[in-house]
Formats: C-alpha cells, structure tokens, sequence
C-alpha cells in the first residue's frame, strides 16, 4: 500500500500506538476502518477517538462509512440527503448549537443522542439546513 503522505504528515513526530495498531489490523475491512469500528476500538481500549484515528492515519488507514453520513461510502457518495423537512426539535437542537452554520461533530452526535434520533437523521437535517459538521472526533475532517 503506497503511503498517503498527507494523512501521516498530520502528525509530525507521532508514532503509531502499539495497543490501537493490534486492534486495527484485526478490525479494518477492504483496507479501511468504519467509524463506528474505530469508536469501538476506542471504547474497548479505553482512549480517545482522536487516539484511534492518529493511529489509523500514520498505518495509511481511512477512515470510512461515517456515521453522521458525509463520507468513506462508495463512489464517494454521501448516504445523506437533505431531509425534506427535519422534525421540529431537531431543528430547534441544531438551530441553538451551531455557529457560523458549522456544528461540531461531537455535538451532532450528542443532539441525535439526546433527541434518540439517529445520526444519519441529524446529518440530513444539517444538508437541510445548510449547516456544515466540523472536527471530525477521528480527525478525518
């Protein structure tokens, strides 16, 4: 596999940790890992999933099938589309935390946990709504 210089030179100076390595190499799937993959991994390892993600850029792995639905999907097509009208809380939720029509994507996932909506339900109502999810928690965006 070629090396993806721009993913590695994310991280200057870091090394790959010996415990999230292990992990991917029995876990990723067509040469990528899934986001909910990598939050497992995070979970079961007990560190970040900015951790997970550091370490999945310096082994030259992407990170695919994002669950707010912006990307890693085949033929690089989002799953999302804009929602044709998102239901009133959600709406209100993303309304009240976005700034600059941007919204974290640890905040999406906190909105769609609180309102037990899915996640893929709050990225359509983002498309809808012209609001852009930033920070990826792996570090992928």
């Amino acid at each position: 596999m070629e090396k993806n210089k721009k993913l590695i030179d994310k991280h200057p100076g870091k090394s790959p940790d010996s415990r999230i390595e292990t992990e991917l190499a029995l876990k990723i799937i067509d040469g990528k890992l899934p986001c909910a993959v990598a939050f497992d991994i995070a979970t079961g390892l007990n560190v970040t999933p900015t951790e997970v993600g550091i370490t999945s850029d310096l082994l030259n792995i992407k990170i695919s099938k994002c669950q707010i639905g912006l990307f890693g999907y085949q033929s690089n097509q989002k799953p999302v589309t804009a929602a044709k009208e998102p239901i009133t809380a959600l709406k209100g939720a993303l309304m009240s935390a976005q700034e600059e029509n941007r919204i974290t994507c640890e905040i999406a996932w906190e909105i769609a946990t609180r309102l037990k909506v899915g996640k893929i339900a709050v990225g359509s109502a983002c498309e809808a709504m012209g609001i852009k999810v930033k920070n990826c928690q792996l570090g992928a965006f």
